[in-house]
């Protein structure tokens, strides 16, 4: 589905409450002026919706969200936002890295993590990057005509957890 048909679709699923959640979110500070956007729509949602504690681990580059995601993991948190920007440039640079964090952050959702002895988990690692062709289709996502894909990010990251805790608990 494209970005503007979800945006205007009404097949939405409600968002659910996040009380007693803690939600980390890996965030890179390459093209900050779009992560930052993401972030802050990320946060508004998780705060609107009455998370217990959101947690921000900053990283240099999109590359190392998977390693930030894997520690916020291991720290508890019921769900992980991995917020980033990649756009396209002249080299092959964007598809290495692109690659390396889709399959690193896939991986991640495939491993359960252990915290303090408890029981294995499958703790939710939502894909929170823009890969874009240039930096004016990021500024869309990031806040502008298309929406905040921040904001997204952490619908995904509420919906993933709530029914990951009750089969669970």
């Amino acid at each position: 589905m494209s970005t503007i048909d979800h945006v205007t679709s009404s097949y939405h699923s409600e968002v659910p409450a996040a009380e007693g959640l803690r939600i980390g979110i890996a965030v890179a500070e390459w093209n900050s002026n779009i992560t930052e956007a993401l972030l802050e729509g990320a946060k508004s949602v998780l705060h609107t919706r009455g998370a217990a504690e959101v947690v921000i681990f900053r990283v240099p580059g999109a590359f190392e969200l998977v390693n930030a995601s894997a520690r916020l993991r291991a720290q508890g948190v019921d769900a992980v936002i991995a917020i980033g920007c990649v756009v396209r440039g002249d080299t092959a640079h964007f598809d290495y890295i692109c690659q390396g964090v889709t399959s690193g952050l896939s991986v991640l959702n495939t491993q359960p993590v252990i915290v303090e002895s408890k029981e294995p988990r499958y703790v939710p690692v939502i894909f929170g990057v823009l890969t874009t062709e240039d930096m004016g289709q990021a500024e869309e996502r990031a806040g502008g005509r298309l929406g905040n894909k921040g904001v997204e990010a952490a619908e995904t990251a509420l919906k993933m957890c709530r029914p990951v805790c009750i089969i669970e608990k």
